[in-house]
């Protein structure tokens, strides 16, 4: 019988140990989106320290994009219709391992912690990040087909004015602020447009992101390091 129950617990473990490496892998409906579209742009800031935590993100192991394959065809989509008017995209963070949002958690309970308070949430207290939704227990990002992005000019590689930059948390980021120039106005409305024309979705508190209508993981938050 000791011997029959110590069989059982090692064939558990082995299970055990087998699912968490298969859980490491990069699943096979996410895609490498520089390979789906090899003149995009790449910022990818939780690689590196220009965040609004000041410091590499866990999870973040190297500059790749991944994507769902639904939320990846669309974006090549886009991709080509900008282009054909001289303009392309500039990817900020798409997938994001549940591992980084934990982070993110950490780093919002440090109150001491406020490296890049100046440019990134310089009118909000970071005692409210949480209850602001800045910083949140999951994010639709670890679902595999939510893209944070701008528009660039395919010429010089700048970026179009969109009034603030990428993770700045406050009122200026919304969609409905009305404290923009015109240009500003116009470069959010275009990204809005050809982006909901494809079937992404925006949130009104952050110009630059999108979560595909009908994504495939709906439910589902995936955790393979960005590798």
């Amino acid at each position: 019988m000791t011997k029959h129950i110590l069989f059982l617990k090692a064939v558990l473990i082995s299970v055990f140990l087998f699912s968490c490496a298969v859980q490491k892998e990069i699943p096979a409906s996410f895609v490498d989106l520089k390979t789906s579209i090899p003149n995009m742009e790449i910022d990818l800031r939780y690689h590196g320290s220009h965040n609004f935590l000041g410091r590499p993100v866990d999870g973040y192991d190297a500059v790749r994009v991944y994507i769902t394959k639904e939320a990846a065809t669309a974006m090549m989509a886009i991709q080509k219709e900008l282009n054909s008017k001289g303009f392309g995209i500039k990817v900020f963070d798409a997938y994001r391992p549940q591992k980084a949002v934990n982070n993110f958690k950490a780093w919002a309970l440090d109150i001491a912690d406020t490296l890049a308070k100046q440019e990134f949430y310089p009118n909000v207290d970071k005692r409210d990040l949480f209850k602001l939704g800045y910083i949140a227990e999951k994010s639709g990002h670890s679902r595999g087909s939510t893209i944070d992005l701008t528009i660039i000019k395919l010429d010089d590689k700048t970026e179009l004015d969109m009034g603030t930059g990428f993770d700045f948390f406050g009122e200026p980021s919304h969609h409905d602020y009305k404290n923009l120039t015109e240009e500003q106005r116009n470069n959010r409305k275009v990204l809005r447009n050809i982006m909901e024309k494809h079937g992404f979705k925006a949130i009104e508190e952050e110009w630059w992101h999108y979560t595909l209508k009908n994504e495939p993981f709906k439910d589902q938050y995936f955790d393979f390091d960005v590798k």
